[in-house]
This record gives structure tokens, C-alpha cells and sequence, in this order.
């Protein structure tokens, strides 16, 4: 059976046709039953499907600022405030959704901003099997009102400071910076959050 946006109600007219045709009664309720329950609620399954794709981008970022904690920013432990990550998440799935292969076209640049400039934290390519055809750019931002712990203190300038001694805290503020590889006549879109 096909629906269409021309059948609106289980009309006795419409059932006795199909009726005529010689379709199960029980078969015909349970089909309309079905494609109601279906036009009621259309973003049901690409909710779920986003919803899903939010998490493992989240993850990905929790993944990346996990491994960059010991490898690329010499610290002990990242603060990272409550839903950071799934709202990054939400924003790149928004940017992603008018490209012509999705989130699947897209590599990642992961940065931190610092006094000094920015610091590449890692490269992800979310889908390595499709040609890129837009970047974007992640910048984590430092909270600027976080007080340096007073172990950070105790250990400057001594000779047995550990490598991985002091504690950063992200802000909730970050930027996305899109850039367009298949166009030439695109620009970039910087995205303030």
C-alpha cells in the first residue's frame, strides 16, 4: 500500500473500495493506522538519526580533548562546562546539513585558543572514505576567569615540578570557522558561540 498525501481520512468510501479489491479488512485498519501515526509525526525518525549522529560527535570531542590533555596540552585534567560538547555538536550538524555530502564530507580542525595565538589540538576526518568538501575549524576557548590552582603556584619555578601539573578550564564560548573546498566563489563563515 502507498501513501499519499491525498489520503487524508479512513474515509468508508476509500475502505470499501479497497475493500472491492478484495484487501483484508484487519489489513486495511492496520496500514492506515500506520501512515497516520507516520504523517502525525514526520521528524520522528530524523530526529533520532541527528540525535544519534549529536552524540557521537560529542563523543569525538570529549575523545579528542581526552587525548590532547596528555599529548599536545601538558595538563592534568580538562574542565569541560556541562553540554559544551553537544552543543558544538548540534552547531557542526547544522553547518553540515547544507553540504552536499553531509557531515561525511567534512574535516575537522580542532584548535585551543591561547595568550599566543591557537594550538592544533588534532585533524578528524569524520568520514576518511569521502573526499573532503568543507572544512571546519573548531576553537576551544580558555574560561579567562579561572584562578590557576594554588598547587601551580607552589610548584613554579622549582625543579621538581611535574609536566602535567595544572588543570584547564574551557569556556562555554567557542568558535566555528566553515570553509568551503569545492567552490571557489564561496567565502568563509565564521560562527561566534
Amino acid at each position: 500500500m502507498v501513501a499519499t498525501s491525498t489520503l487524508k481520512t479512513k474515509s468508508s468510501e476509500c475502505i470499501s473500495e479497497l475493500v472491492d479489491r478484495r484487501y483484508d479488512r484487519a489489513y486495511i485498519d492496520k496500514e492506515l493506522d500506520f501512515w497516520d501515526h507516520c504523517l502525525a509525526e514526520p521528524q520522528r525518525h530524523a530526529d533520532v538519526a541527528e540525535d544519534r549522529s549529536c552524540q557521537q560527535l560529542a563523543k569525538m570531542f570529549e575523545d579528542c580533548l581526552s587525548r590532547a590533555k596528555k599529548t599536545t596540552l601538558h595538563c592534568s585534567s580538562v574542565l569541560v562546562p556541562e553540554k559544551l560538547t553537544r552543543r558544538i555538536a548540534r552547531e557542526v550538524l547544522r553547518l553540515a546539513a547544507c553540504e552536499p555530502c553531509g557531515l561525511r564530507g567534512c574535516v575537522l580542525y580542532v584548535d585551543l585558543e591561547l595568550d599566543k595565538g591557537c594550538k592544533r589540538l588534532e585533524r578528524i576526518a569524520y568520514d576518511a572514505t569521502v573526499v573532503p568538501t568543507f572544512e571546519l575549524t573548531l576553537v576551544f576557548k580558555q574560561d579567562g576567569a579561572a584562578w590557576p590552582s594554588l598547587r601551580d603556584f607552589l610548584f613554579m619555578g622549582t625543579c621538581f615540578a611535574p609536566t602535567l601539573r595544572h588543570v584547564l578550564k574551557l569556556s562555554p564560548g567557542f568558535r566555528l570557522v566553515k570553509k568551503k573546498l569545492y567552490s571557489s566563489s564561496a567565502g568563509t563563515v565564521v560562527e561566534e558561540c
